[in-house]
């Protein structure tokens, strides 16, 4: 995809708005990337931070990118570190994975830590660097627009799927980029003309009278 892009922007001075794809794009890094060329992604995030056995996700906890930490649904704050580092490569990077932790006093004392982290002293929450993209990512996919792209994707990939399995373009018979030309040119038409008997049935014959 990123090859993509910046070839039609090189050569075609083109910046799509948005992308649309499945979730196998939806890392970190891939998101943060269309996010800081102001291109919108339209695709599901990668996200294992979900939990199934009942107990508060990172979800519940609020982002306070201001004084960098996050806030538990109790107002208690979570913090990556809690004094000033006089050495720079002992504070944060902004790289690869941060950890945020509550106070182990204020965990113990705190009423819903049954529901937080039962099994653990102090409940910890990691961010990862691109968690920005990613949020803004969740953003979209709340809304009208998104549900529009996710049915278009999905077109998209039936298309796709009949020219492998129904016109038998899983391997190519032709060689060299003329060849693959031809050959798709050929299924791309095909596809367009049964698409075309589905909108324009044929006429009926006239019943001799």
């Amino acid at each position: 995809m990123r090859t993509m892009l910046v070839r039609v922007k090189d050569t075609f001075d083109l910046n799509p708005e948005r992308i649309i794809a499945d979730t196998a794009y939806g890392s970190g890094p891939m998101l943060g990337w269309l996010v800081d060329r102001k291109i919108a992604p339209h695709i599901p995030v990668i996200d294992k931070a979900g939990r199934t056995d009942g107990t508060w996700s990172r979800a519940d906890f609020e982002w306070d990118a201001e004084n960098n930490q996050y806030i538990c649904p109790e107002g208690e704050a979570l913090k990556q570190f809690r004094r000033n580092y006089s050495d720079p490569d002992r504070g944060p990077t902004g790289k690869g994975v941060a950890k945020y932790q509550a106070l182990k006093l204020t965990c113990q004392a705190c009423p819903s830590k049954p529901k937080c982290c039962p099994n653990a002293d102090a409940r910890k929450i990691t961010r990862e660097e691109h968690e920005d993209a990613r949020q803004v990512a969740r953003d979209i996919a709340k809304t009208d627009q998104y549900a529009v792209s996710m049915r278009l994707r999905k077109k998209v990939e039936m298309l796709f799927a009949h020219l492998k399995r129904i016109l038998g373009l899983g391997r190519l018979r032709l060689r060299g980029p003329n060849g693959a030309n031809d050959e798709f040119l050929l299924a791309a038409t095909a596809q367009i003309l049964r698409k075309l008997a589905k909108i324009f049935p044929a006429p009926q014959q006239m019943r001799n009278a």
